[in-house]
């Protein structure tokens, strides 16, 4: 199979390692590449967490044996004896944060929260601290609700930036591994307001931080309801466009299927449209192709075509696969009003062959199409055409509309030079 559409590769080095491993797993069962090889990357991947029994399923999956290393055993006993361990420090605190009195009195200031619990249930900075080690080991062993948990915790607690920054990357890691896609989506916004507000020491740290926000964010918007409208608000964004710009390209695929996607978001392609034109020289793919093809070139054949690539290209997507459906129906949709804009009288088997449909299919596709777009149209059965009913507007009406046009652009001109000359009147008036 080819491998030559897959972004999993250039994506890898924005996300963190519990979040690669679905993308492997996906790749491995789809075939695109080496099962073997894949295996090995996922053990590999793994390798120095504490996620002990995958680690151990592994192996003997890779080796093909029962018997294991003495040291993964001795690893599993180790990992426990911690997790028991921090389990009961934490619990110290966690036992006065988990009375109603004490949720009710905390605040929006983290310093305040913390010096109340310290003269109240004298609760130290250490003892907080504790939360953040306990959260990072329960998410290193693979216990994601337990580790987000704990990491909000910490945050609403803590004035230590840095650590509440990392706390915040790790609990919405945590909230995507176990599928809380609302919780998830309150991550995008918390870290995205984080990232934008925040004074960082070097404009590349700032980039770096919304590079991996742009990755991470697709495992939440092609999941979540509200997803479709999300990446095409977050990513159209200036400071975003200019991030997938200059640092990852391929992005311009998932904004691409998201505007293709969402019908009611249309009104974006000419935008869209204009980025794919800019960035052709340095990404392309079947999606972005598309776009080319049929908004830029008019190329209707070409467009089929890459349209016929698309399908294989999400299907092979771990994020696009289930858009596939979606994607191929408007992009029909959007084919036949582009074509239709254009000509004024269309041969239906033609445009079937264009949609790649079959006839019957083809005439339905074309009914419904002006039903639903109340183009002005009539099919005219006996020749098997499309008549467009295009309104021609005569010279004098142009003449006139422009005219119109002239006298409202003359009155607010006067309107601003009266406005200029009594305010000038006033002035002198004062002195």
């Amino acid at each position: 199979m080819s491998t030559q559409y897959d972004v999993t590769m250039r994506m890898i080095p924005f996300l963190d390692r519990h979040l690669i491993y679905p993308l492997l797993s996906f790749l491995e069962l789809n075939e695109v590449y080496n099962v073997d090889d894949l295996l090995k990357a996922q053990y590999e991947l793994v390798a120095d967490t504490n996620m002990v029994d995958f680690i151990i399923e592994s192996y003997k999956k890779i080796n093909k044996t029962d018997q294991v290393p003495k040291e993964l055993n001795e690893k599993r006993e180790k990992v426990l004896a911690q997790l028991e361990d921090m389990q009961v420090k934490a619990q110290k605190v966690m036992s006065v944060l988990e009375q109603p009195e004490v949720v009710a009195a905390l605040r929006q200031d983290n310093g305040q929260n913390l010096e109340d619990l310290k003269k109240s249930y004298n609760i130290t900075e250490e003892m907080i601290d504790v939360l953040y080690e306990f959260g990072q080991l329960q998410y290193s062993c693979g216990r994601y609700g337990g580790a987000a948990d704990m990491l909000y915790h910490f945050r609403v607690l803590s004035n230590d930036h840095g650590r509440c920054l990392s706390a915040s990357w790790g609990k919405m890691a945590a909230e995507i591994l176990e599928g809380n896609w609302d919780a998830a989506l309150e991550e995008i916004q918390y870290l995205r307001e984080i990232i934008d507000q925040k004074n960082f020491t070097a404009p590349l740290q700032q980039l770096q931080q919304r590079t991996w926000l742009i990755h991470w964010s697709l495992f939440v918007f092609f999941n979540h309801p509200k997803g479709r409208d999300g990446i095409v608000d977050l990513f159209f964004a200036p400071a975003y466009l200019n991030t997938i710009q200059t640092t990852c390209p391929w992005i311009l695929r998932y904004l691409a299927t998201a505007v293709v996607v969402n019908r009611r978001r249309k009104t974006q392609m000419k935008e869209l449209v204009k980025i794919i034109e800019q960035e052709g020289y340095e990404y392309r793919d079947p999606v972005t192709e598309f776009i080319e093809a049929l908004f830029i070139k008019f190329d209707f054949e070409d467009a089929q075509k890459k349209l016929k690539e698309c399908e294989y290209v999400l299907s092979h997507d771990f994020f696009l696969a289930a858009t596939e459906e979606d994607f191929m129906e408007n992009a029909r949709q959007f084919i036949s009003e582009t074509y239709c804009r254009i000509h004024q009288k269309i041969n239906i088997k033609e445009m079937c062959q264009t949609l790649n449909l079959d006839q019957e299919e083809g005439e339905k596709w074309i009914v419904n199409l002006i039903r639903d777009t109340r183009v002005d149209a009539k099919i005219d059965f006996e020749e098997n055409t499309v008549v467009m009913n295009t309104p021609v507007t005569s010279v004098y009406q142009q003449v006139i509309e422009r005219t119109k046009g002239l006298s409202f652009r003359s009155q607010v001109l006067a309107s601003a030079i009266k406005r200029r000359e009594q305010a000038a009147q006033q002035d002198v008036s004062a002195q």
